[in-house]
């Protein structure tokens, strides 16, 4: 699994790739949990890309409820086909079997991923803590047995068992249920190392000795008591616009110019002087070269 998460883009870890192949070999739900910006969606989009499939994602909200992520009739559509069956005069029963069926049904991410015929798709279940314990419930439910009844048409089964991942950035305590339900794995900030790796595989246009010193740079700015910790999203976004100003070194002008892709939060920008960004910007150009 590691070797696969590599050929397909991500800079993976033992832990990760473990993760990922007992979900798949096992046949159980992962919930992966840490800070926003780890790469926990990018996680279960990785894992799609090396089984060759596709990802179904519901975003996760507060007051998301079961009939938004399952399915919804298309109700002007229906509309539609009852007034043209009225006036071609035809049979009131006959008109309700049709504006019924699956041609009016339209599948959400979760009736798609028990519908999907073309293999086992992977349906990722973002930010389940956003979400309320009802619809928690009737996820766990989901979980246990892959089908759904609709009314009208009767119990969907699923063909292929999806692969199942769910995010959590802790913003609600997950219920014990749901948790015994799945494996688990918890993504830490990448140390080092790995942020170098990473800003090479997606910034490959960025010199090592840049991608270095953003890497030492932000670590840095990571142990500073900031209200919005950077993660690699931005990371890669600094990367990519230090490449697009054409700078191969940081300084602490084009650190307090370009500020806004890693931070995100009004007070952290007030923290961070120019006098303060000085001792950072020459700990990230001291280390020693990747």
């Amino acid at each position: 699994m590691w070797e696969a998460l590599e050929r397909n883009g991500y800079v993976a870890d033992p832990a990760i790739a473990t993760a990922l192949f007992l979900a798949t070999d096992l046949g159980k739900p992962l919930l992966i949990e840490g800070d926003a910006g780890v790469g926990k969606t990018e996680t279960a989009k990785a894992l799609a890309r090396v089984l060759g499939t596709e990802l179904i994602r519901l975003q996760c909200y507060e007051g998301l409820d079961s009939a938004t992520a399952l399915y919804e009739w298309n109700y002007p559509r229906q509309l539609l086909r009852a007034r043209l069956s009225e006036h071609e005069g035809r049979d009131a029963a006959e008109t309700e079997e049709t504006i019924f069926s699956r041609d009016y049904l339209l599948e959400r991410p979760l009736l798609r991923a028990i519908t999907h015929r073309d293999g086992a798709p992977v349906l990722l279940v973002d930010e389940v803590d956003r979400a309320d314990d009802g619809f928690e419930a009737f996820l766990l439910e989901l979980l246990s047995d892959f089908q759904v009844t609709i009314p009208e048409l009767g119990t969907i089964r699923a063909e292929h068992v999806p692969h199942v991942v769910l995010t959590s950035n802790r913003t609600r305590e997950i219920g014990d249920a749901l948790r015994r339900r799945c494996l688990y794995l918890y993504i830490e900030h990448p140390d080092l190392e790995k942020e170098v790796r990473i800003i090479r595989r997606r910034v490959p246009e960025a010199p090592a000795e840049l991608a270095g010193e953003i890497a030492r740079f932000v670590q840095a700015l990571r142990r500073r008591p900031l209200a919005k910790v950077p993660g690699v999203a931005e990371t890669i976004d600094w990367a990519q616009a230090l490449v697009r100003l054409r700078h191969g070194h940081l300084d602490t002008q084009i650190v307090d110019a370009t500020l806004g892709c890693l931070l995100k939060d009004r007070h952290d920008f007030t923290d961070l002087s120019r006098a303060t960004l000085g001792p950072l910007v020459a700990e990230a150009r001291d280390g020693s070269p990747p």
